[in-house]
Order: C-alpha cells, then structure tokens, then sequence
C-alpha cells in the first residue's frame, strides 16, 4: 500500500487524478528552513522526513512525503503565518518571476518476515529515493485591494507562497514553465516514476 504523509487534499486530488491508490496518514514535522540551506535542499529534507516519520509507523508499506517550498530572489517562501505575512509574501511576488520546487520522497518497505525479526531493532528502509522538481511561475503585477481581497478570502492561508494557481490566483499567473502539477503541490508526473521504478 501507498501511504501519502501529508494531509493537502490538493496532493490527495492530485493522486486520486492520476489513478494512483494510497492511504493518509500526516507526518508533523518542523518546517523550518536551516541556516544556508538551498530551497531545493530544504524541499527534499522535508519530504524526506515526513516519509520517514510516518514510515517508522508503518515499516511494511511504501510511503511517500512531499514539500513545497516557492522561491524569490532565493528567499524561501512557506506557508503564510497570518494575513499579514500572506499580503508581504504576495507583495513580494507581485509583477515577477519565481521558482515553485516541491521536494519528494518514496520509501519502500522492509519485508514482513524482516519485520517479524526486527521489530525490537532499528529498522532502516529497503530504499529510499529522494527527488525535486522545480517550476517557473510568472505573476502579473497585483494591486493592494486585489491582495487584500484575495487575503481576506482565506485562500491563501495554507498555501507555500501564498497563492493556489488553481484556485482565484490563477487569473494572475499569464505563463509558467515546466510541471503545472508541481505549483499545485505534487510533481505527479516524477512520482509516478519513482512508483514504477521502486
């Protein structure tokens, strides 16, 4: 069995689309970007760790974790804290470019006769696969009232960056390059190769 470790219904949607079975089970984890650390590098330790965090409950099943993380001028842009930093974050993309990367991490499971006979041990993964994928977004210049319109609506409060580009914000997104998917918040097309190849 798939289990996603993430509660987004967009990544559930996503996979339900996709015609990919799985299960959920969330993995909390501190989101916190380390001191120097890449946005990629960041996506792909936070997806790592949620796999494995939910993992270590569920040693026989296959897991995979996911993070987003958008980026402007190789600032890190999470999820909003409050309508304040929504309108800043938006603020800041407004009439520019900017980079979405979502980090992902398949684990494959130890066999059930392994797990019989270690269950008292520290367990380690059969395989762990970890990879990214990166998305350019460009974003129209966006007037004060449209962001606390768009604020106020409520949309953007879970959202990595701010926005959801299927969603209202989709009406200021003219062109993007690479995996619409992967703005969404999974890199459907890469999962699903990750899932064959495991």
């Amino acid at each position: 069995m798939l289990v996603l470790a993430s509660a987004s219904p967009r990544r559930q949607e996503l996979l339900r689309s996709a015609g990919i079975s799985f299960a959920v089970q969330p993995a909390d984890v501190d989101e916190t970007p380390l001191v120097g650390e890449s946005a990629r590098d960041c996506a792909e330790r936070l997806a790592r760790d949620k796999a494995l965090k939910v993992w270590s409950e569920r040693p026989s099943d296959r897991v995979l974790g996911a993070d987003t993380v958008v980026v402007v001028e190789d600032r890190i842009l999470g999820k909003p804290m409050d309508a304040a930093d929504a309108a800043r974050m938006l603020r800041m993309l407004s009439g520019r470019e900017h980079r979405v990367i979502t980090g992902v991490c398949l684990v494959t499971p130890v066999v059930s006769e392994e797990w019989k006979h270690a269950r008292d041990e520290q367990l380690t993964p059969r395989e762990l696969t970890t990879a990214s994928e990166t998305t350019l977004v460009t974003m129209c210049a966006i007037s004060e009232e449209e962001i606390r319109e768009y604020v106020a609506g409520g949309e953007p409060m879970d959202k990595a960056g701010a926005y959801a580009i299927q969603g209202m914000a989709s009406r200021w997104i003219p062109r993007i390059e690479g995996d619409y998917s992967n703005v969404v918040g999974l890199p459907v097309a890469l999962v699903y190769r990750l899932l064959r190849e495991s």
